[in-house]
């Protein structure tokens, strides 16, 4: 079980097993599927992948897969899960961040703004001590969400997605946060501002 979220403009929830239809629509749109692979996935792909992601996630207490919604419309989905990945040690005290929204919904600012309540769902409730994400080297769009969330570039390496997908060859790139770095942040944006000072008032002659 994991908690229901909220943000300005998102209400996110646990998965749930009804919601395939969802994502099995935005797995279906091509562009959604640009950078994650070769074309469209049909609706059996979908919930084989669904069912692989829960398992992951359920490893560990308090991470897993949200859906996203904006005023009861479906945006798309994020998941912060325990490292499963080629490449990617088990380390404890790490997450996964991911994300996939509907092309409806791009170029909002809303897979950064549900990135950063779970960053701070897992740096401040979870205790988690680092949180990273991965992508192709080529999607510039998820990068520049990485990089909104203050994640900072790690390292490049190979992937082993189908070289059929544009700039595969270009391989993968990762970039995290760690829980001293988003604390630091956090403090800096909540220090008070110093008032400006005043100029002082030329003496007065007399009256």
């Amino acid at each position: 079980m994991i908690p229901v979220l909220a943000t300005e403009r998102l209400l996110l929830r646990e998965w749930r097993d009804s919601d395939i239809e969802v994502e099995a629509a935005a797995s279906a749109d091509p562009e959604v599927m640009r950078y994650l692979d070769v074309g469209a996935r049909t609706r059996e792909q979908v919930a084989e992948a669904h069912r692989r992601r829960m398992a992951v996630g359920q490893r560990v207490p308090g991470l897993g897969f949200w859906v996203g919604f904006a005023s009861k419309e479906f945006v798309g989905w994020w998941i912060l899960q325990p490292p499963d990945g080629p490449g990617q040690p088990q380390t404890p005290g790490e997450a996964d961040l991911g994300y996939r929204l509907l092309r409806r919904w791009w170029r909002q600012g809303l897979a950064s703004e549900a990135g950063r309540e779970l960053l701070r769902y897992g740096f401040e409730e979870l205790r988690l001590g680092r949180i990273f994400a991965q992508t192709l080297a080529v999607n510039q769009p998820s990068r520049a969400v990485m990089t909104s969330l203050g994640m900072s570039f790690v390292r490049s390496f190979p992937t082993d997605m189908p070289t059929r997908i544009a700039g595969a060859e270009q391989g993968e790139v990762e970039y995290a946060l760690t829980a001293a770095e988003w604390r630091a942040r956090q403090a800096a944006s909540s220090a008070p501002t110093a008032a400006p000072r005043r100029r002082p008032e030329p003496p007065r002659g007399p009256g």
